[in-house]
């Protein structure tokens, strides 16, 4: 048996494979522990394909605990956070087998117990004496729904200003009693810790990006029918959907007129009716889920990141600038991406501003290639996930010599 020390690690989603954002880095974070200790994993799954992943999951973990998400009952228990006044989101990931798992887990001599986002730490939030409470927040989800709330319409607009406001809460709560705390982003962070309600420090570390499998260099053959512009994301997330109908609507068309032969591709899993119905436009293409997207991004000339509500830092960003690609971004989507505007990634706000970007640069192949080889060389210089979780390890290390492990007769109650 291994002397390693055992940790609890909790995760809203399964994080393999590791195909959108959030199981991106939860994946990373997961296999940064598995390196250091025998791992605990309990997380849920909304997709029942996803536990064919278990044996990948065992690989590397001590122990993993599945929880199937069935989304009616999920909304149900969201539904009722209107009634005792909890944030829907927390509401919907509170599920009794989870938490009658993570009590039989939290019996365990555990070293520590990390909870990956704000909706999993109210499973560890009774504290066991002497063993920190370490939550990665990912991203700031309250601000998310704040955002959310000026653009929509009555009714939604409450709904979102209530979840924000009682996620903001909950939050506050978190940093508060963990031991060590995670934001996304240093800008993320001072937000945390600007809040009125924060009395602990909240930390941050950032994703990376694998440079060695987004690599232009192995050669890709392409999709038979490679598009100039190409936007990569889960096309069921609101953000990427509201970024979507953005370009098509707002920005291709001023695009096609000076390039009337361009093609847009949408690559992305799960894209929705409205996402689907955007290839009526004349030079759209939605792919739907694809097993590799390195393809797409190496047959493209220009990477597109028109999100107008963007929280954290957008993976999709720095995949697009390891793969030597130039990149149009909204400041919202290069929030956390430290690149020089117009030398190693291209800024632009608003429908015109963002098609003369993308017109330019289509134009000018020279422009492009002086753009992609900065670009990767930031990427590569700034951004390993080794890089990276090094900030996460040292606040962990930090929790971990304040106080004793847990001893085997350590209970949660």
């Amino acid at each position: 048996m291994s002397d390693k020390p055992e940790v609890l690690f909790l995760a809203h989603r399964i994080p393999f494979p590791p195909d959108k954002g959030d199981k991106i880095r939860s994946w990373r974070l997961l296999t940064y522990l598995a390196r250091r200790f025998r791992v605990h994993l309990a997380c849920f799954v909304d997709d029942p394909a996803d536990f064919a992943h278990e044996p990948r999951l065992l690989d590397i973990c001590e122990s993993a605990t599945l929880i199937p998400l069935e989304r009616r009952p999920a909304l149900l228990r969201s539904a009722r956070g209107f009634v005792d006044g909890a944030a829907l989101t927390v509401a919907y990931f509170r599920d009794a087998a989870m938490a009658g798992a993570v009590d039989a887990l939290r019996a365990r001599p555990l070293a520590a117990e990390i909870a990956f986002s704000s909706t999993m730490a109210q499973y560890i939030e009774t504290p066991v004496k002497g063993r920190p409470r370490i939550v990665d927040f990912c991203d700031a989800d309250s601000e998310k729904f704040t955002r959310y709330a000026a653009d929509a319409g009555f009714p939604m607009n409450r709904v979102f200003a209530r979840e924000g406001r009682l996620l903001g809460a909950a939050e506050n709560a978190i940093a508060n009693w963990a031991d060590a705390s995670f934001a996304i982003t240093p800008d993320e962070a001072a937000r945390f810790n600007r809040r009125g309600g924060v009395r602990r420090h909240v930390d941050w570390w950032s994703n990376g990006v694998d440079t060695d499998y987004f690599d232009p260099s192995h050669g890709f053959p392409g999709p038979a029918a490679p598009a100039d512009v190409v936007f990569t994301g889960a096309m069921d997330y609101r953000a990427n959907i509201d970024a979507a109908e953005f370009f098509v609507r707002e920005v291709w068309p001023v695009v096609r007129a000076s390039s009337p032969s361009a093609t847009f591709a949408i690559v992305g899993a799960r894209p929705t009716r409205r996402v689907k119905a955007l290839e009526r436009v004349k030079g759209v293409r939605v792919t739907g889920r694809v097993d590799d997207i390195r393809p797409w991004i190496a047959g493209a000339k220009v990477a597109v990141a028109p999100l107008r509500v963007a929280q954290g830092i957008q993976n999709k960003v720095l995949e697009a600038m390891a793969m030597a690609k130039p990149v149009v971004a909204t400041t919202a989507a290069a929030t956390g991406v430290v690149a020089k505007p117009g030398i190693e990634i291209v800024l632009a706000d608003g429908p015109a501003a963002f098609a003369a970007a993308t017109r330019d640069l289509l134009r000018s192949a020279l422009r492009r290639e002086r753009i992609d080889a900065a670009a990767r060389a930031r990427v590569v210089a700034d951004y390993p996930w080794d890089r990276q979780l090094s900030r996460f390890g040292d606040g962990l290390d930090a929790a971990l010599s304040s106080g004793e492990t847990a001893s085997p007769a350590s209970s949660a109650a």
